[in-house]
């Protein structure tokens, strides 16, 4: 016995030593291994956002040691200072690292790493304040409230009691971006005059809201009279956050008001950001950082203006199959349809329960329909659901939710029915195929369930021109695979490309060649058809976002022109679901990266071959 003890004990002793050598090598300042590195930089950007932490979900179960879900990361000045400098000393550490022995997948994520930072440290040194913090689609007046009624979990009193905390920190939050905002006005640089207009309107009606009409209260008491909870419970809790609400969030969403309102006179009369200081510059890095290429904005303006004809001539084609006269520009014809009432719903008081039924009735089609075109199916389920009532005058037609990594939340594709002409029913397989299937949940939900990446490859890295270049790509696969059911859905697939060429004409027209935000709309509704409310939601939030938009029919023709270059050079022997496989297996990556993993796929099947 006693030598078993001592066995044990020793035992204990080494694997402790272990521990603690792995630990030190973990958190040391360059651990041994790169992948190692990345992570412990990961995970210290999670612990420093409880936002964060409170989405992925996995770290709930440790709520009682961590507390992240009661409280909100605050962005002052002094923590932009300390990033920039920690990102300085990050890009210096990876410098260090022997590339020739790394492994081919640590070379990738090595030189994914390096291109993310030096975008981060030129945009803080350059361009610190070149963005609108509230604008009519993001910013903490809507973020917030977003945040704590649609991911904030409620599951027990602690979590009920966790919600009101966090809605507490609503006002040093603002606080903060109050501060931010004051060092951007010494710059000169304010938003363009419609950007205030929707955010005072926004803050005066959050401001205006009674307890049973704010959305705070609303998602608070439904969740608590889901969980088990005495009547008396449920009334402290709910008279308790209507007392944060009044004392805190309300006077927090005056200041911003009041600064908005004290600096209309100032609001910027242009439109693009070649009016901001060294505005030219700007946009360059932030298409070099979308993109993820060296195009120049001039480029993009020509590819876009390509695309824009060559799609315009199939719909055309299309409209005379349909037995139309093509009398008149594409886009007023498309116009004409989405008018006419058989491609609309009635606006009956169900109507946007009927929508959302047969948008899930379409997610289930294209789950079975586009099985055989995948080598993997992700396990996480998606549903569709309606945009929140509070956002959706200025929300996108549809956005993407990723589902939580411990399975706890599905994804969801967000449906937006303000208007009944957002939802022509010709254009709904068109959003389906693009939000949820296989588009956005096919490629970030495979990404999250991916073993085989590492944390960083999984969480550390976005780029739109991968993400929604895959689902504008997967778009234009369904109908090459007949996903589509009639040619009005194609039409809708194509008015969808349109538009996404129309961003690299509009975009670039906007912040490069200075066109006004009426020329810019006046320009998509001609070319699109699109709606009034389609076209100006659109138009707006590429103002505040600039150089996004282009990343969609950037990465979505780079994907295309791999597949043609891969089908050319292995003929017979190019297999489609296995050039999906090598586009999704490695996570997000950049452009260029992509179209290296590609050519050492072809090369490498024409060599075995």
């Amino acid at each position: 016995m006693k030598i078993l003890l001592k066995f044990i004990s020793y035992s204990v002793l080494i694997m402790l030593a272990v521990s603690s050598l792995y630990l030190m090598n973990l958190f040391s300042k360059k651990p041994y291994s790169l992948d190692h590195y990345l992570a412990k930089e990961l995970i210290m950007d999670i612990i420093n956002s409880p936002e964060y932490m409170t989405y992925l979900g996995i770290f709930d179960g440790f709520n009682f040691l961590t507390n992240h879900n009661q409280k909100l990361s605050i962005s002052s000045l002094e923590e932009g200072e300390e990033k920039h400098l920690e990102n300085l000393d990050k890009l210096e550490i990876l410098s260090n690292y022997d590339i020739d022995k790394l492994t081919k997948n640590q070379k990738i994520t090595h030189e994914i790493a390096v291109f993310d930072n030096e975008i981060d440290i030129e945009r803080f040194e350059s361009f610190r304040y070149h963005s609108y913090p509230f604008n009519q689609i993001s910013g903490n007046h809507l973020n917030l409230v977003e945040f704590m009624t649609d991911t904030h979990p409620i599951r027990n009193k602690r979590e009920a009691r966790d919600y009101i905390e966090r809605v507490e920190m609503f006002d040093e939050a603002l606080q903060a971006n109050l501060i931010w905002l004051k060092e951007q006005k010494k710059l000169g640089i304010f938003a363009p005059v419609y950007v205030f207009d929707h955010v005072i309107r926004q803050l005066k009606e959050q401001l205006a809201y009674q307890d049973s009409e704010n959305p705070l209260m609303q998602v608070y008491l439904k969740k608590l009279n889901e969980i088990d909870l005495k009547p008396d419970e449920i009334k402290n809790l709910t008279e308790a956050l209507s007392q944060t609400i009044e004392s805190t969030v309300k006077p927090s969403f005056n200041l911003i008001l009041e600064y908005f309102l004290e600096n209309y006179k100032n609001a910027n009369q242009h439109h693009g950001v070649w009016s901001l200081p060294n505005g030219d510059a700007f946009y360059a890095l932030r298409l070099k950082s979308y993109t993820t290429t060296d195009y120049t904005a001039e480029e993009i303006h020509q590819i876009g203006l390509r695309e824009v004809d060559r799609i315009e001539s199939r719909m055309k084609d299309i409209f005379l199959e349909l037995g139309y006269t093509v009398d008149k520009p594409v886009g007023e014809m498309m116009n004409d349809l989405n008018e006419d009432p058989q491609f609309l719903y009635a606006d009956t008081p169900d109507r946007k329960e009927i929508v959302i039924r047969d948008y899930n009735q379409m997610v289930i089609e294209a789950e079975e329909d586009v099985r055989p075109y995948f080598e993997r199916f992700p396990v996480s389920p998606v549903e569709v659901r309606a945009v929140p009532e509070y956002s959706e005058k200025t929300a996108a037609g549809g956005y993407y939710q990723a589902p939580s990594l411990d399975g706890s939340r599905p994804g969801v594709f967000y449906a937006n029915l303000y208007d009944i002409k957002q939802t022509p029913k010709f254009g709904m397989r068109t959003l389906t195929f693009h939000e949820a299937v296989p588009g956005h949940h096919f490629q970030i939900a495979l990404n999250q369930e991916n073993e085989d990446l590492t944390l960083y490859r999984k969480l550390g890295y976005r780029t739109s021109a991968y993400t929604e270049g895959w689902a504008l790509y997967s778009e234009q696969l369904a109908v090459e695979v007949g996903m589509t059911k009639n040619l009005y859905d194609e039409l809708g697939v194509l008015q969808s490309e349109m538009f996404r060429a129309n961003r690299l004409v509009v975009d670039t027209g906007m912040h490069y060649k200075k066109w006004t935000r009426e020329e810019a709309m006046d320009y998509m509704k001609k070319t699109t058809g699109m709606s009034d409310t389609e076209v100006r939601v659109e138009i707006e939030r590429y103002i505040v976002w600039p150089a996004q938009a282009t990343s969609y029919k950037i990465g979505m023709l780079k994907i295309l022109e791999l597949r043609d270059k891969a089908k050319n050079k292995l003929g017979d022997r190019f297999d489609l679901k296995k050039f999906h496989s090598i586009v999704l297996d490695q996570g997000i990556v950049p452009l260029f990266i992509l179209e290296g993993l590609i050519n050492d796929w072809i090369n490498l099947e024409a060599k075995n071959n």
